[in-house]
């Protein structure tokens, strides 16, 4: 029997100015099959999905829903026609409870008082226990974990009524175990007829549970395939459109001496919380240590505090023989420290500012880039392009603002200014969130040749692919503590995800 095609988007066009960001891009879903979209940064596949969800219009270009051509000019009016869409950074307000959440935005969601928020929550537990998407609807958004946060998400696109679902990297701030129950979800609304159309750039989780799969590359579409017909190499060919080299193996070698030393940390941030509890850890000079844990629970504190962003309340941290006093963003440049943040337009560059002045944040006071407090105009714009072609960064030219360059360039300026300094420890957070195939491989690589040279890297992850394939020593973080360290030989994603879950190996909770 001929499948029900649910979406078809045909010879769709996206303007930016001067940049297409889509061109003439025929793309179309079934009514029951699980979708992927896969493409590398910029290749238009996250436009395409916004203006399907009502976020963007197209330039030009015709979108039908069940065989209907529809206008959707907003995210209000692409919910009216049954398209919803659950976005990487979810749309939640903290304060209100998870029921709240869903019912915001109904007309009838104007204080109709107690009975009705009860026939409401009951209403919702229905469609979350029928999905296995189960939370506390009646709890603080706040006080959820980040899985049954996103669990919320699903539920309100289900709650009003989408038959065309889009999930944007939904696996990345989930444990190996809630990642495996967001699949089995996926296959129970695969069986109810709903459309489910998943951007991810892991191909492994694509093959798993993705029927077809579309490639898109600079803006066009440029393959879809069965997932039988296909394999994850190939993928990955299409994706770049050059071979791709396998994950490199890290060499052997001798760690040295201890470099950074964490004793018995405790840190406090905004209204008392307690982010980092009692909090041990060790890198030694040439290794890299990989810290992995479910988003919230101390790692985002814990980077802040040792690039000398954040206070410590009590304990120890010696670096390369000498112990921090207090926080100094500037002493811990100095003393030989870099960071790439979890959030590299937010912490790590400013958009509006071009490519020299975001090199030059962290070197401008040095007498290669400065004399008498002026800066060198031309010496710095050479040493600027000399980075660029280095790290292979892709930008129209050296004054364009770095808001305007992909995430996968942005990344790499990012790490062309941390490296160039030649840090005795990188403090790498999220590495390759949101980046393509290509773009990861070159991040990889780079850490790689830090840890070769004699360098040390903590590397922060939420990847647990990454950790455990570039890692020489395995970390968990739960709840602002250590609570399991494990070798590169002894890793496994069935051990890590227990300890990420909060639970010792007799299976008992970590307190």
């Amino acid at each position: 029997m001929k499948p029900t095609v649910s979406v078809e988007m045909r010879q769709i066009c996206k303007q930016f100015g001067k940049v297409a960001a889509n061109d003439h891009v025929d793309f179309s879903a079934n009514a029951g099959e699980i979708h992927a979209l896969l493409g590398e940064n910029g290749a238009g596949k996250s436009t395409m999905m916004c203006m399907l969800s009502g976020v963007y219009r197209p330039t030009s270009g015709d979108i039908r829903l069940f065989g209907k051509p529809v206008k959707i000019r907003s995210p209000k009016e692409a919910s009216q026609f049954g398209v919803g869409m659950v976005f990487q950074n979810f749309r939640l307000v903290q304060t209100l409870t998870a029921a709240e959440n869903i019912v915001l935005g109904e007309k009838s969601s104007f204080w109709r008082g107690a009975r009705w928020m009860k026939e409401k929550q009951e209403e919702i537990r229905g469609i979350s226990e029928k999905f296995g998407l189960a939370f506390p609807v009646d709890r603080p958004i706040w006080q959820l974990s980040v899985g049954e946060q996103q669990r919320v998400e699903i539920v309100k696109t289900l709650y009003r009524g989408a038959s065309l679902i889009i999930l944007d990297e939904p696996t990345s701030v989930l444990t190996p175990g809630e990642a495996d129950q967001l699949f089995l979800t996926l296959e129970k609304l695969k069986a109810e007829g709903k459309t489910i159309i998943l951007t991810t750039h892991k191909l492994k989780e694509v093959m798993a549970v993705a029927d077809r799969i579309s490639v898109m590359r600079k803006g066009r579409m440029i393959h879809t395939v069965d997932k039988n017909d296909t394999s994850e190499r190939e993928l990955a060919q299409i994706m770049v459109g050059k071979e791709i080299s396998p994950p490199r193996e890290l060499s052997k070698r001798e760690r040295g001496e201890s470099l950074l030393s964490v004793q018995h940390l405790d840190v406090y941030v905004e209204h008392g919380r307690k982010a980092l509890d009692h909090l041990s850890l060790e890198v030694h000079q040439g290794e890299i240590v990989g810290v992995a844990g479910v988003a919230g629970n101390g790692q985002k504190e814990l980077a802040e505090v040792l690039s000398g962003l954040l206070p410590w309340k009590k304990g120890r941290i010696v670096f390369n023989g000498r112990e921090m006093k207090n926080a100094s963003v500037r002493h811990a440049i100095e003393s030989g420290i870099s960071h790439v943040p979890e959030n590299r337009m937010k912490s790590g560059l400013a958009g509006s500012l071009g490519v020299v002045d975001n090199l030059l944040f962290k070197s401008y006071r040095t007498k290669e880039r400065s004399w008498l407090g002026f800066l060198r105009i031309g010496r710095n714009r050479q040493w600027s392009q000399e980075l660029v072609e280095q790290f292979d960064v892709k930008t129209p030219d050296l004054d364009t603002p770095v808001q305007q360059l992909s995430g996968g360039n942005q990344q790499k300026l990012l790490f062309a200014r941390e490296i160039h300094r030649q840090p005795l420890l990188m403090i790498a957070v999220h590495p390759t969130q949101g980046l393509d195939i290509g773009a990861t491989e070159g991040v990889h690589r780079l850490l790689a040749n830090l840890r070769d040279s004699g360098k040390s890297v903590l590397l922060i992850s939420e990847d647990l692919d990454e950790v455990m394939q570039l890692s020489d020593r395995v970390l968990v973080i739960y709840n602002g503590a250590i609570i399991g360290e494990m070798s590169r030989e002894e890793a496994d994603r069935e051990r890590i995800g227990q300890y990420m879950a909060g639970l010792q190996d007799n299976g008992e909770e970590a307190v």
